[in-house]
């Protein structure tokens, strides 16, 4: 890092701030903005409220960024994390154990989140948003060490390329009449979702963390990674990383823009296109929270999403067992009960933001962090 850059233990303040931001819709914030927006007339239904939600099938909302940019991130920290063990002179082998463990640990937890415990072995669900973190982070992450930067380019665009030109010239074997290679009932991915998982999918359709579609995914943690090193490792000022970094995030979007006029954004099946429009998001994010934090050396409210952002593994997780809505109506369901329903929501949804981080809060005081 070069300039009035700013870190703490070597570590980009901006990266833990923008996790937390990122953490902050799935702890409650998106609910909270469609309780707002329903205090209005059609309210519900506008163009904000839409954007706290997944899109069906084809086309792209903010909440589909959330796990996306979450991976990103996972990548941008690498290498990071490699140069610090490196330094301490570990060897390449307790290196790619320890990649490898982590990636289990992830995947294991993602077993945990759908319901391990409960010894449903013949309907649990094997994918998960987790397992998929683990194994595309792991796998970007031995790419990242064991080959060149000319040969990660080509992995991430043959991967690009390669799932395009499969999910469009390969139809389902089971596909309905009239069902194209991109349709929920028409695409490989789900096809082999079906075939190898059965009831361990998500839906009996296939799985939107499915098998196939986990090998693009590799290509955004590469994407984490490459500007990871970026920053790390350029000589160029906070200033002109930002402004880099925001004409890569530019370039993305016009080519995910023009490239699904033939292949659609499908968060879904992960799609190349997805890839690119997520991936440009991520960037322009990103670099938004890196010039304001890590050059500027803004400081103000940065702590609100740090302390998110510091133990995102856990909000994600404690969600499966602890219901801050039940500790809000415990505490405001008597202010909730005096007031109109769509404003009772607003109140309810706001204290079981407010309770789980202030939950987050108290680890963070404490320094208590799950680290993976």
């Amino acid at each position: 890092m070069t300039g009035n850059e700013t870190s703490s233990n070597g570590r980009l303040l901006s990266l833990d701030a923008l996790r937390g931001f990122d953490m902050m819709f799935i702890m409650g914030f998106s609910g909270i903005v469609i309780s707002l927006c329903a205090l209005f007339p059609d309210g519900a239904d506008c163009w904000l409220a839409q954007q706290m939600k997944h899109v069906s099938w084809e086309g792209f909302h903010h909440h589909d960024t959330i796990f996306a940019l979450f991976l990103f991130i996972s990548g941008m920290t690498f290498p990071f994390s490699l140069a610090k063990k490196q330094s301490k002179g570990l060897s390449n082998g307790n290196i790619t154990l320890d990649i490898v463990r982590r990636g289990l640990v992830l995947v294991f937890l993602g077993l945990v989140y759908q319901g391990l415990f409960q010894f449903n072995f013949s309907t649990l669900r094997f994918p998960s948003v987790l397992a998929r973190i683990g194994i595309a982070w792991a796998c970007a992450a031995l790419i990242y060490c064991y080959t060149g930067r000319k040969t990660q380019w080509t992995i991430f665009a043959v991967i690009l390329i390669g799932y395009f030109l499969l999910l469009k010239f390969t139809l389902a074997p089971d596909a309905p009449a009239g069902a194209d290679s991109f349709s929920r009932d028409g695409n490989i991915a789900y096809y082999i979702d079906r075939m190898v998982l059965g009831k361990h999918a998500y839906k009996p359709y296939g799985d939107p963390e499915g098998l196939l579609s986990t090998i693009p995914a590799i290509t955004t943690a590469l994407l984490g990674m490459f500007t990871g090193r970026y920053v790390k490792d350029s000589r160029d000022s906070g200033t002109r990383k930002t402004l880099k970094l925001l004409a890569a995030a530019a370039v993305m979007a016009v080519a995910a823009l023009v490239w699904s006029i033939w292949f659609p954004v499908i968060k879904s099946l992960w799609t190349s296109t997805f890839v690119l429009a997520a991936g440009a998001y991520s960037l322009a994010m990103f670099a938004v929270f890196y010039y304001l934090i890590d050059v500027r050396g803004w400081r103000k409210g940065v702590v609100f999403f740090q302390v998110i952002g510091m133990n995102s593994i856990t909000i994600y997780m404690v969600q499966c067992f602890i219901s801050f809505m039940l500790i809000s109506k415990f505490f405001l369901g008597g202010v909730a009960g005096l007031c109109p329903e769509v404003l009772s929501r607003l109140v309810l949804q706001i204290g079981a933001f407010a309770a789980a981080w202030y939950f987050l809060y108290f680890l963070y005081k404490k320094k208590t962090f799950l680290k993976v």
